[in-house]
C-alpha cells in the first residue's frame, strides 16, 4: 500500500521549475499537488504524480536530482480541528512528521505526510478510524 511522491533538488532560478515541469509533461505525468520549499540558493520541489516510477525514471534521465520519497496520505475531517485530531494521534505515538502538505479535492481534505516509519504511522491512523488513500486512490486523484 506504500505510495510515493518525488522530491526535486533544484536550483532557485528563474527556468527551473519550467524545466522540472516540462519533463513531466513529455512523459505525460499529471502532477496533482506541488510543494516548493526555497532554501536560499537550492530549494526542494515535492510533487505529487499520478505515476511516480515514471516521473522519477524521466527526471534521473535528465540528470535532475530526485528522489522517491514514501509518503502516507490521510483524509481529514474539513472542519475546524480535523487536522489537529490526525496530528495528535501522531504526538501521543511519538511519530515526527517529517515535512507534510495538505489540499482539498473532490470536497475531501487530503494530508500527505513523511515520516520515518510509514507503515508504523498508517497502521496506528486506520486503528484510530482515520481513512487512508491506498496508493491507487492518490494516483488517481
Amino acid at each position: 500500500m506504500i505510495a510515493y511522491h518525488i522530491s526535486v533538488f533544484a536550483e532557485n532560478k528563474p527556468g527551473r521549475l519550467d524545466h522540472i515541469t516540462e519533463i513531466l509533461a513529455q512523459v505525460n505525468i499529471n502532477i496533482r499537488a506541488i510543494k516548493i520549499s526555497d532554501l536560499g540558493e537550492f530549494g526542494v520541489v515535492k510533487v505529487l504524480v499520478n505515476d511516480p516510477d515514471t516521473a522519477y525514471q524521466a527526471l534521473k534521465d535528465e540528470g535532475v536530482s530526485a528522489s522517491k520519497k514514501e509518503i502516507v496520505a490521510v483524509v481529514v475531517e474539513d472542519r475546524p480541528g480535523g487536522l489537529h485530531e490526525v496530528l495528535k494521534i501522531l504526538t501521543q505515538h511519538n511519530i515526527n512528521v517529517e515535512d507534510a502538505y495538505g489540499f482539498v479535492m473532490h470536497e475531501r481534505a487530503i494530508l500527505v505526510i513523511e515520516v520515518a516509519n510509514v507503515a508504523e504511522a498508517e497502521s496506528l491512523l486506520e486503528q484510530s478510524g482515520l481513512h487512508l488513500l491506498s496508493k491507487e486512490e492518490i494516483y488517481a486523484l
